[in-house]
């Protein structure tokens, strides 16, 4: 068994880690840290936890808890980690950050996109991405993984696989996303009250929204090549489910053809066939979030435009658990050599 702490247990990503922990059979959780409910009890804060966990919340104190655990999950505002994270700290314990914090490898962009002063970009260059379909050998050798966004996984597994072989024109690559409330985190905010929500779709962060540089980046690792997007989130009346609509022209072969349905579903089943955690669906099957929610899975799958010789790929996941949480476990299994779904075996739920 191995000692795992939270901070920022109370939030909805870090209810969904405790969550997915207690089913974890290597793992047992020795700190619920919460600025905001320290001293009460985590099962007053999520009744759902009544009789399942009968700890009491603690704080943030990240140099105590390194000395008390093997790994840190640090479900937190952006800048948290960043500005208490010393070599001592990492010196002891391994740290899955779930915030923005060590995702970006250039600090100006960090600071540009997310408006704050990076305290510690000495620890940029060793942080290892964890997205680990991509990166799972790196993610196993590493002290600190940046936790993927959930737009950001979605987005780039979805147009992974065409961009890494250089079948699609990435400069014409779009990216259109929907999202649940819940990842807008459980603090009270006005946009996200139930009568500002409900019965209602809006786009929001148009040409500005945080997650476009962090696609960009991965994306580029794949095109071998600077690679600018188009990123539009819109929020959606429902609690989880990110579904990411992506359209970008395909190249065309020497004959001036386009690539067939097989061709391009090769390539997919090339780099995810193997890959228990997404999901290739068959053919005109299109992702939907409801066969996702509760579950560690991206659906994936795409329709060629032959009209406009265009495609356009398709990708859904649950934001808490495989866009946050479950891709934290999954990082978490790689750090210490356990089986990668292990924790993870969630059926998605439904309705």
């Amino acid at each position: 068994m191995i000692k795992a702490g939270i901070i920022g247990a109370t939030g909805y990503a870090g209810n969904e880690l405790v969550r997915i922990l207690m089913g974890h059979k290597e793992v047992e959780i020795k700190w619920y840290g919460s600025r905001s409910y320290i001293d009460k009890k985590y099962a007053e804060v999520y009744q759902n936890m009544f009789e399942i966990v009968d700890d009491t919340c603690l704080d943030d104190n990240i140099e105590e808890l390194a000395n008390q655990v093997d790994v840190i999950f640090t479900a937190t505002p952006q800048g948290f980690l960043a500005g208490v994270l010393t070599e001592e700290i990492l010196s002891k314990t391994k740290i899955v950050d779930l915030s923005a914090d060590y995702r970006i490898k250039d600090v100006k962009v960090y600071e540009k996109w997310y408006g704050i002063e990076h305290k510690s970009p000495q620890f940029i260059e060793e942080a290892v991405y964890g997205l680990c379909e991509i990166n799972r050998e790196k993610v196993r050798g590493a002290r600190l993984v940046a936790n993927p966004g959930c737009y950001t996984t979605c987005s780039i597994l979805t147009a992974y696989p065409l961009v890494k072989e250089g079948m699609i024109d990435t400069s014409t690559l779009i990216v259109d996303a929907k999202s649940g409330t819940s990842g807008a985190g459980r603090g009270a905010k006005l946009p996200n009250l139930f009568c500002e929500v409900n019965e209602n779709m809006k786009a929001y962060g148009v040409a500005s929204h945080r997650h476009t540089p962090e696609i960009e980046e991965q994306l580029s690792y794949a095109a071998g090549e600077e690679i600018m997007i188009n990123f539009t989130p819109h929020l959606v009346p429902m609690n989880r489910g990110i579904l990411a609509t992506e359209y970008a022209t395909l190249k065309r072969k020497p004959d001036g053809s386009l690539p067939t349905y097989e061709e391009v579903k090769a390539v997919y089943d090339k780099y995810y066939q193997k890959e228990k955690f997404v999901r290739v669906l068959e053919k005109d099957v299109l992702p939907e979030t409801k066969w996702v929610e509760g579950g560690n899975y991206v659906d994936i799958n795409f329709r060629i435009d032959e009209r406009t010789g265009r495609i356009v790929m398709l990708g859904a996941l649950d934001n808490l658990v495989k866009g946050a949480a479950g891709q934290a476990v999954q990082n978490m299994n790689l750090l210490f050599g356990f089986d990668e779904a292990e924790g993870l075996n969630l059926v998605p739920m439904f309705p």
